[in-house]
């Protein structure tokens, strides 16, 4: 069997990260929407469901006991506490999706990354970048969302963020939506053909 042919047995897994605001959400959406058979891990969190929030496709929500009990039994291929609640990503369904030879991808922090890489070190990691903190800054601004201090923290946050792009294998800055859109997408069909 060609080595091509014996590497598609097996699904890649595709982390992406960046900070608030350089647009990972829309870009995600759009590798999905390029890539129709591409899973997408849909994360578990304790916290409570937001307005227009549906479990099972925005979250799985589920209690602090039953996340616990999957910290114990080494559920999760990385989870984090947030303000009192927890985060997971399921190892069961990245190992399950793989093996199955499909490809998934994962919308997590940095701090998850690490985790994942060590479960999965064969993962391809891709940091989205703002072309600079001014232009974040204006996105975050423009989205209405947010006190000014909030802002300030996620700048903050970002800046810090910014400085580990160097531990992913791939960097995408997102100045212009569309060309990033073209780029990311072109890069992982690189990997899945």
């Amino acid at each position: 069997m060609p080595d091509r042919q014996k590497d598609r047995l097996q699904g890649s897994l595709f982390i992406i990260s960046a900070p608030s605001g350089a647009g990972k959400t829309t870009l995600c959406n759009a590798v999905l929407e390029y890539f129709p058979d591409m899973r997408y891990s849909i994360s578990y969190t304790t916290r409570k469901s937001r307005a227009g929030e549906q479990d099972h496709i925005d979250y799985h929500f589920i209690s602090k006991g039953e996340f616990k009990k999957g910290i114990e039994s080494d559920r999760w291929a990385e989870w984090a506490e947030v303000h009192g609640n927890y985060y997971g990503t399921s190892a069961e369904f990245i190992a399950r999706e793989l093996s199955a030879g499909k490809d998934i991808l994962l919308d997590i922090d940095i701090q998850g990354t690490m985790q994942i890489l060590k479960r999965f070190p064969g993962s391809i990691t891709i940091f989205i970048m703002p072309p600079s903190v001014d232009i974040l800054r204006k996105r975050l601004e423009k989205r209405d969302t947010d006190s000014e201090a909030v802002i300030e923290r996620r700048l903050q946050n970002a800046e810090a963020e910014m400085t580990q792009k160097g531990r992913y294998r791939h960097l995408i800055i997102n100045d212009r939506l569309e060309v990033a859109k073209k780029e990311l997408i072109d890069l992982i069909a690189t990997y899945r053909h």
